[in-house]
């Protein structure tokens, strides 16, 4: 896997993948930046919500669960001072569906967090990870 990294001005960088794909990230007006796309540490959130949805979703469909649609909000809080590491993450999964089972959905979060989510295990060496969840059903 292979990315690059090129400066556009001021705090705004392009990255592109190495499957063709590309984002804009740019730093914050206080910093230099214009906006104009999300931070980096916001990427590594992006990047860990991927990877554990992604996970949520396969485990799910191969159990056989009737998943509508799968949301996580995640939050964190980073230190004060540089370097401004994340010091925890939350990820709350918000799944609706069609008699979805309580086991099943907290099964399939707990193997994307402890056995499948490359993020996730790479991150929870460095910081407290938690994560909750709730069902919606459909009607």
């Amino acid at each position: 896997m292979k990315t690059s990294i090129r400066w556009k001005g001021n705090v705004s960088f392009l990255a592109e993948s190495s499957s063709g794909h590309q984002v804009l990230m740019d730093g914050a007006p206080e910093a230099g930046g214009q906006n104009k796309g999300p931070r980096p540490m916001e990427m590594i959130l992006m990047g860990l919500g991927g990877c554990t949805t992604f996970d949520v979703i396969f485990i799910l469909k191969k159990s056989r669960q009737d998943v509508a649609d799968c949301c996580v909000e995640i939050e964190a809080q980073r230190a004060e001072t540089d370097p401004k590491v994340f010091t925890h993450i939350h990820l709350h999964f918000v799944l609706t569906g069609n008699q979805l089972n309580h086991h099943q959905v907290e099964r399939a979060i707990n193997l994307s967090a402890e056995k499948y989510c490359s993020a996730s295990i790479m991150l929870k060496n460095t910081v407290n990870i938690t994560h909750d969840f709730e069902i919606i059903q459909s009607s």
